[in-house]
């Protein structure tokens, strides 16, 4: 893992990063740009030169929105060879559906139906541009799906046609053959008042009703569910649980502000460090992107900072997590917490001989609670791994 003095990062990580997260330029609601424009291909030089492995992008971010199909081909080709040069990949693609002022009411919630056929329209052909570019991940992040009113729709309404459009680009998938698997992203505010989907946990209960629900899964995004002071690891160990962690976002929030998109592992290490030691047990072997931005008083070198330092980071909670596991003390505490199981009745499965078994089971509860739980002691070896004197 270690190369040299620092944290190497290598193609098996698959560390990923925007055109729209490496190329912000530090604009923010009260104050304009403060950093130069990076073309897409400049932006492919330094997130090579940062040793990172792929790049992802909505459409907008590499062709202009009104641009004509000559114009298309013409950038797309462009960038494909740079791409090649500089060993960079596409794992990834999205559709801007929040931008342009036509999505004001939201696109495919929104309550003109040409809108959201528009939508709809747009959304293929972000796909079309997606696979051309060899991305085999479609994310679907609804910005503006959502209300400052409920005056405006019916929230069930909204949900319906929501699915109408899942559906629709699923079919699209199928007749293309475009081996998409569409990962949905929730948020629970910005920039509408309140988002439709607001978690992980929406979205989970939301895949089941679509037409092809082994096509959809999720992209629980780190500094989305802690908008709302939520755990954001909870969230994504129920993902991977159920089978739809396809794709994931980090960064790091402090809870309860707008959503900052904050270098990974800069705000709440400790958050940063489970959820890493969860990605590395149970190998999930897809991208890890970082859906953050350069803190605005950087420039155009502090960006190179700020992508390295998400890819550090990474890395040195990745062997952290391997040396909490190898830890002797803490894996006798584990064995301690979960052990004197051997005279309990099995409840696996249901049977009726087991459960006329447990129901006749005499549980001694002094016993039990004599048991003890040392979790002050295993935090505290996690603090002591994290800050290096263990």
């Amino acid at each position: 893992m270690r190369n040299g003095d620092g944290y190497q990062p290598n193609p098996e990580h698959k560390f990923s990063f925007g055109l729209w997260t490496v190329g912000n330029r530090g604009r923010d609601p009260f104050g304009d740009f403060v950093r130069p424009p990076m073309t897409a291909i400049e932006i492919i030089q330094l997130l090579a030169e940062v040793r990172a492995w792929g790049v992802n992008l909505h459409d907008d971010d590499l062709v202009p929105i009104d641009a004509t199909a000559t114009e298309r081909d013409a950038i797309v080709k462009e960038f494909k060879k740079a791409c090649e040069q500089n060993g960079i990949v596409v794992p990834m693609a999205t559709v801007s559906l929040f931008f342009h002022p036509i999505f004001r009411d939201g696109a495919f919630t929104a309550n003109d139906p040409e809108v959201r056929a528009y939508a709809l329209q747009k959304t293929m052909r972000a796909m079309d541009l997606g696979a051309e570019l060899g991305a085999k991940i479609f994310v679907l992040w609804g910005g503006r799906e959502g209300v400052e009113t409920d005056a405006c729709r019916r929230p069930d309404e909204a949900v319906k046609r929501l699915r109408e459009a899942v559906n629709y680009l699923c079919e699209y998938n199928l007749d293309r053959g475009y081996g998409y698997r569409f990962a949905m992203e929730a948020k629970p505010n910005e920039p509408r008042g309140d988002i439709y989907m607001a978690t992980t946990g929406h979205y989970l209960g939301f895949i089941p009703t679509l037409d092809h629900p082994e096509m959809v899964g999720v992209n629980p995004e780190m500094a989305h569910e802690q908008m709302a002071g939520l755990n954001f690891l909870h969230g994504v160990a129920q993902a991977w649980e159920a089978g739809k962690l396809f794709h994931i976002d980090l960064n790091d929030q402090m809870p309860g502000r707008f959503d900052q998109d904050l270098r990974f592992g800069s705000a709440n290490l400790k958050s940063s460090f489970w959820l890493v030691k969860f990605l590395e047990d149970v190998a999930y072997d897809g991208p890890r992107h970082f859906d953050a931005h350069a803190y605005r008083t950087e420039d155009c070198e502090g960006v190179k900072d700020f992508a390295t330092g998400c890819m550090r980071t990474y890395l040195i909670l990745q062997e952290k997590a391997a040396q909490w596991n190898e830890d002797r003390e803490i894996r006798a505490i584990l064995e301690e917490i979960s052990g004197n199981g051997n005279h309990v009745p099995s409840t696996a499965a249901f049977s009726r001989t087991g459960a006329q078994q447990l129901l006749a089971h005499s549980f001694n509860k002094e016993v039990i609670l004599r048991k003890r739980l040392p979790y002050e002691r295993l935090d505290q070896l996690t603090v002591d791994i994290l800050t290096g004197v263990r």
